[in-house]
Parts: C-alpha cells; structure tokens; sequence
C-alpha cells in the first residue's frame, strides 16, 4: 500500500518573504555581482564571530581549497582531518597534490579523539611525517576541542583549519565558532540543509591579515586591481595584474544578500535547534538509542542530530533506517568513513585503519532536525521512531 506521509527531510532551509524582498533588491539594482552586499556580508559574519575578516566564496570546498594553497600545502605535504566528514575535507588537500591522513574519532561524540591525534602525532615526529594541516572537523555543530589542538599545534608544528561547515552560531568555551582563538582558518558552509544558507556558498574566517589578503587574491583569479600592488607599474587605467594562478571561487550579490537575511534569524534557528534536540533526547530516554553526546563547554549549532543504535535487543541500523524511510521519514548516514571510499582505498587504506569511525558509521542515523519543523512533524518522528522498537 502507499505511503501517503508526506516527506520528512532530515534537514531542509526556510525561506522567508523577507529573505525573498531581500533577494530581489539586488536583482533590480545595477550589480548582481560584484557589488557592495557581498562585503557587507563578510563584515557581519566576521563580527558576529569575533573575527578580524571574512572572505565569502561559491562553497565551503572552494573555500577549504584556497584555504590550503593560502597556507602554502603543496605536493609531499600532510594533511590530515577526520574520516567523519564529508569528502571536501580531505579532497582539499588532494587540490593541492598533498597526501591525506586520517585521525580517528571519538565514538559518542564524532569528533577527532584527541587522544588519538597524541599517539599519530608522536609516531609522525618518529618518522618525519607531520603533518603541515590538520582540519578538525565539527560535526553536527559541536565543536572539536581546539584549546588542546591549539596547544598540539605549537608542540609538532602544523596549521589548523576548522571545518565549521555545521556550526555557525555555535561556541567553544565561550568563544563563538569562527573566532580563530585556536586556529589559523576556520571555514561555513551555507548549503541549503545548514544553519543558514546562501543557496550555496562558503566563507573563511581569519585573524592573520596577510592570510585575508592571499585568500581573497586566490578566490578571484589571483588577479590585483590596485596599480599600487602592481608588479610592473603602468599609467594605463585600464591595466590589471595577474600575479598568481588563482580561481574563480567569488560569491555573488544575490547570495551574499539572502546570506544577509538569514543571519538576522540565527540566535532564534540556534535556539530552535537545540530545543529540538533536547526534546528528542528526553523522548527517547527509555529507548535503546542515544543521541550524540554534545561535549562540556561546547554550545552546538545543531545542524545535524545524529542518533545512535544501541545493539541490544534486535536492534540494527539498517532496520531503522529501512522503517522509518518507509514511512517518508528521510532519515541519513553522517557520513561514510572517507577513507572507505573508492578513491581513498586507492590510496592504500582500508577496512580496519580507523575502527572507532568504522564502528561510528554502523551505528548512526541523523534524524530531522530543521528551523521550521512544525510540532506535529516531530511528534510523528517520535512516535515512528517509538513504534519501531515497541514492534520488535
């Protein structure tokens, strides 16, 4: 028989009317690209995060990419982030002709172990193999702890980009994400599904001048319009500079200004997100499931809320996610570990490198969690989620 539920995403955007008006401002003025909103979207985020600039691009993988050219990553280099992730955060170095390294996660909550990352460092020094980039990822939208990667970083040496791409409006220890307190680069996402969005589109935040400046040369063309920059001084007005090979990674006005309008609502969508969250977690209590752990002193976004499947009983992954796609409830795995991917088996990994992200990955399922879910849509989760395990 049909399934007449209507279709329950695990995360989607809301678009509002204002966030529409919004939007067709730019398109009557004169610049839909290369106008001033997009500078003025940079400034507010790099405000709201406590950062000194914010460069916009066209995604958080272009942004990931310049981000590791800006810090010099070439062919021979190391980077490493965590198999957790979505692809972008090891492909980035791959971009570069760099080789890529795993650190194994935290179980309970997704996040790089730091423990691990001790031991890999440790034996890395031993053999001459650091890395020069270390990207720790913050997933769902709690973030890593960067305090105790800050201090590692000092000690072997390496460079460090957060992958925020699920946490703009979130904190570590009372520094909102983005800050850069412990890190070089910190990147967002604004893809349809994340806290905000800007259709799709990326930003960098840094506090290091000089790395703003090589970023915002990398994301367009590597092109300098600033006769006083030139390398060979003209008088021509007309004369530009291309003094480094760089891409065409700009964001434009259009979505620099639906950007805009979205980030008036971020505290209430951080808000939200968490209420939801912490209401799944009351609801699910008594059930042989649990969600995510969120560590101390970390205050998540919330982009994605990711349960866990207990192996008790005759529990599995595969029979929840099978159910409650079933019912149009569009449950997903975040993410297949990246190193079990085709082209990083490739590379010469395999089962059995990183088993806490293996075990992660067999026992997670992210469930709907979006700014505007209705009451009665997370009561049918709830109550779908309930009656998969009362029929066992």
């Amino acid at each position: 028989m049909e399934n007449k539920n209507k279709f329950i995403p695990y995360g989607c955007q809301l678009i509002t009317d204002e966030d529409i008006e919004e939007v067709v401002k730019v398109l009557k003025s004169s610049l839909i690209t290369q106008g001033n909103i997009v500078p003025v979207f940079e400034k507010s985020i790099a405000d709201k995060v406590l950062a000194s600039n914010g460069i916009a691009v066209n995604s958080a993988t272009s942004a990931l990419h310049i981000s590791c050219l800006a810090l010099g990553l070439s062919e021979n280099d190391y980077l490493w982030t965590s198999p957790i992730t979505f692809v972008s955060s090891a492909n980035c170095a791959r971009f570069c002709g760099a080789k890529v390294d795993f650190v194994d996660v935290d179980k309970d909550t997704g996040l790089m172990s730091i423990n691990s990352l001790k031991i890999k460092l440790k034996e890395a020094e031993d053999k001459g193999k650091l890395p020069k980039i270390l990207i720790p990822v913050h997933l769902t939208g709690a973030s890593c702890d960067m305090e105790e990667i800050s201090q590692l970083s000092k000690r072997y040496g390496f460079k460090i980009i957060e992958d925020a791409s699920h946490a703009i409006g979130g904190s570590y220890k009372g520094h909102p994400v983005g800050s850069c307190k412990f890190s070089d680069i910190c990147v967002f996402s604004f893809h349809p599904v994340k806290i905000i969005t800007t259709a799709e589109g990326g930003l960098i935040t840094t506090n290091d001048d000089l790395l703003a400046y090589k970023l915002k040369s990398l994301r367009s063309h590597g092109i300098e319009k600033n006769p006083q920059n030139f390398e060979f001084k003209s008088n021509l007005p007309w004369i530009y500079e291309m003094q480094e090979l760089g891409y065409n990674y700009r964001m434009n006005d259009l979505q620099a200004s639906l950007g805009l309008s979205q980030l008036k609502r971020l505290n209430s969508i951080i808000n939200k997100r968490n209420f939801v969250y912490k209401s799944y977690e009351k609801e699910f209590s008594d059930l042989p499931i649990r969600l995510l752990k969120i560590p101390q002193r970390v205050e998540s976004a919330v982009h994605l809320c990711v349960i866990q499947v207990q192996n008790k009983l005759n529990t599995s992954q595969i029979g929840l996610f099978n159910f409650l796609r079933a019912q149009n409830i569009g449950v997903q795995v975040h993410y297949s570990p990246v190193h079990l991917q085709p082209y990083y088996r490739k590379l010469g990994f395999g089962y059995g490198d990183f088993p806490n992200s293996e075990d992660y990955a067999k026992i997670s399922l992210s469930i709907p969690v979006f700014e505007k879910m209705s009451l009665e849509t997370f009561n049918k989760v709830v109550e779908y989620i309930k009656k998969y395990f009362t029929e066992l």
